[in-house]
């Protein structure tokens, strides 16, 4: 079970994950730099999904689902982050295909009610072997299928 910020806004879709900024992920004019953003993003998805039972190995072959490769990156941002604290990152997947998927994000306040900055990633299941696309689990995607934002 992962553990999730305490909500004063109901989310209709996604997780809200918990996360903490510190004083050192500030730059020198005392916001949160730009390039931790997708970090402290990318460790809400690992909390997600290690919660959900997949290991992220440090062998590419038994980190199974978690064998892929990042193919793009947006993220826009919103508002600054001026201290540190506990923030949260609302996070879902827009489209989940047979070897790829976009998640959605959003780095915002502890109850999910203020946004910082949002994004998406695209992501693309790799063979541990020939590095070439393959595709996720269905445990992976039972799971991925919890977090599908619903169509407009």
């Amino acid at each position: 079970m992962t553990a999730e910020a305490p909500m004063a806004l109901a989310l209709s879709y996604g997780r809200l994950i918990p996360v903490t900024v510190h004083f050192d992920d500030l730059d020198a004019l005392g916001l949160l730099h730009n390039a931790r953003y997708p970090v402290l993003v990318e460790r809400a998805w690992a909390e997600f999904w290690q919660g959900h039972g997949f290991a992220f190995e440090g062998d590419w072959a038994a980190a199974e689902d978690a064998c892929n490769a990042v193919k793009e990156l947006r993220i826009g941002y919103e508002a600054p982050v001026t201290r540190p604290g506990t923030y949260a990152v609302h996070l879902w997947l827009e489209r989940l295909g047979n070897t790829g998927l976009t998640y959605g994000f959003r780095f915002c306040s502890e109850d999910g009610a203020l946004t910082y900055a949002q994004g998406a990633r695209v992501l693309v299941r790799l063979d541990a072997a020939t590095l070439r696309p393959a595709p996720w689990s269905e445990r992976f995607r039972a799971v991925g299928r919890e977090l599908l934002r619903p169509a407009d």
